[in-house]
């Protein structure tokens, strides 16, 4: 499993739908995630640290894995199926792991407001990630990005192509220059 960040939501300016951009720890491989947009919403709510009135569904999840004595260790994308994630929460309680399937936007959200780590099934990151040039903020082939680790680079052909169809055209006009903004 690699641990990942939230690097940021977007909003596609051609339907509107959000994205998740989770980002691998150590190096420059992105992994986008279609949400929704009251998923996307929670997530940037906690993110830019504001507070709302009254508890969110996430705040609620908590709140009862809390009252029954769980803590949440992790959640991990442990699927990727026909364009589609899969998660898990991964949770303790009294001793015992727990694994609950989830999907992953609700998993982030959940996972931001603990806080706990994000992990992504290698394979899946393999299948679903993009590796980007760190100057034009473009997907690159695995020569491009000599310092990462031999195995876990992503290398972008046609098979790619057609595996992460929904996310090509948009990864393709991701602004790296932007990505220190985030957005809901």
């Amino acid at each position: 499993m690699i641990e990942m960040v939230v690097e940021s939501i977007r909003v596609s300016l051609v339907n509107y739908q959000r994205v998740v951009i989770l980002k691998e720890k150590e190096t420059s491989r992105y992994l986008p995630i279609w949400i929704g947009a009251s998923e996307a919403e929670a997530i940037a709510l906690k993110l830019q640290g504001t507070s709302v009135p009254r508890p969110l569904t996430h705040d609620l999840m908590r709140s009862a894995i809390d009252a029954l004595g769980g803590t949440v260790v992790s959640i991990v994308i442990s699927d990727l199926q026909k364009d589609v994630f899969f998660a898990k929460v991964i949770l303790n309680k009294d001793g015992a792991q727990v694994e609950i399937d989830s999907r992953p936007s609700d998993a982030i959200a959940l996972a931001v407001r603990i806080p706990a780590p994000i992990y992504v099934e290698e394979d899946v990151l393999d299948r679903g990630g993009v590796w980007l040039d760190q100057k034009t903020g473009k997907p690159v082939d695995e020569e491009a990005e000599p310092q990462a680790n031999q195995e876990q680079k992503q290398v972008i052909d046609e098979e790619m192509k057609k595996k992460a169809s929904a996310f090509y055209d948009y990864i393709n006009k991701i602004d790296l220059d932007d990505f220190g903004k985030r957005k809901s």
